[in-house]
């Protein structure tokens, strides 16, 4: 049987598409090509120490591990998406953005990366609920109240709970205190970050709120240039980095105690914890059913037809296409 996939358009119609082959890596030898480094999700191409090419792949992660099969679209959505994103947000932060030759790439200028990821929230919920769920009432050194439900919004307002950035394992919660005492950033520079960090949440924000949509919390990376400026890096506002829910409803759901419509993958870890797998040691990965993949891949899709200016052009990652599109950018002109 062949599966086929939702495709969401502006006009609330669907359009049904043949489930193509995913993207799952990348092996190519790029001219001037000095590092390569494979992320949970993008392939990230280092080219004469000065560029980067950043190829976003199919592949999903969840609990730090990457899972087997990839998610038809996904690469193509976080990547066009994250472009809007950066392009609409470069007068409050620079941005390592210089093109995108293909849906699955982008290319920009090479920061060296702060070795933290600045998570802000505004909602009690993921993470930040499983941990006061457990009774904690401190999130990387910042006081909770007490009384709060999941998926309540915090009474103070957003807050940055920033995690290590970890190669292998899991990232790990620290406050801001510890990441200055241990030099992992300066504080002026840290300072710099959190300034940044809070405009753009707060530009993400407006955004969705105009899609019908509420952001709830979401991860940045920045990094610094050889000539000492800060910048934004990787992506912004996806569904990978960030969580959103339906402002229909919600307030509702809220006062019911019913779960939230929401569109991030969330629904991906809460499966995997049902099929009995949460990142811990021992656990055994359990395999996505077709099914599954499809209801992932659909969601990617609505996302990004809920918060992009422009339906999905659905293409097909091709090795080849990607690489001559790649090859044709960094041909000097």
């Amino acid at each position: 049987m062949l599966l086929m996939i939702n495709l969401v358009v502006h006009d609330d119609q669907y359009t049904m598409f043949p489930m193509p082959k995913t993207l799952t890596q990348t092996n190519f030898q790029l001219p001037g090509q000095t590092h390569f480094y494979q992320g949970k999700v993008r392939d990230v191409y280092t080219i004469n120490d000065s560029q980067v090419v950043m190829i976003a792949t199919d592949r999903i992660s969840a609990f730090d591990v990457v899972l087997a099969r990839g998610i038809p679209y996904k690469g193509q959505v976080l990547n066009q998406l994250a472009i809007q994103a950066l392009e609409t947000t470069k007068d409050i932060v620079p941005n390592w953005l210089t093109s995108s030759p293909h849906p699955n790439v982008s290319i920009g200028q090479r920061a060296k990366p702060f070795l933290v990821e600045v998570v802000v929230r505004g909602y009690l919920t993921g993470h930040a609920w499983r941990e006061y769920k457990a009774g904690k009432r401190q999130l990387c050194g910042i006081a909770l109240a007490e009384g709060l439900k999941e998926n309540d919004p915090l009474p103070e307002g957003p807050i940055i709970t920033p995690s290590t950035k970890a190669h292998e394992g899991h990232d790990q919660d620290i406050s801001r205190e510890e990441i200055i005492a241990q030099g992992i950033v300066s504080e002026t520079d840290y300072t710099t970050i959190e300034g940044y960090a809070l405009k753009l949440f707060a530009r993400g924000q407006e955004v969705a709120r105009q899609r019908g949509l509420i952001l709830v919390d979401t991860k940045y990376e920045f990094g610094k240039t050889d000539g000492g400026e800060i910048m934004l890096i990787d992506e912004a506002h996806t569904p990978d980095s960030s969580r959103f829910f339906y402002s229909e409803g919600y307030e509702q759901r809220q006062d019911r105690g019913e779960p939230q419509r929401q569109l991030s993958k969330e629904f991906v870890r809460e499966w995997l914890i049902e099929h009995n797998f949460s990142g811990q040691a021992g656990q055994n990965i359990p395999e996505l059913p077709d099914d599954f993949i499809q209801a992932t891949s659909e969601r990617y899709i609505e996302l990004f037809s809920k918060l992009s200016s422009a339906p999905l052009a659905p293409a097909e990652p091709k090795d080849k296409e990607i690489l001559d599109a790649i090859l044709a950018e960094l041909t000097p002109r």
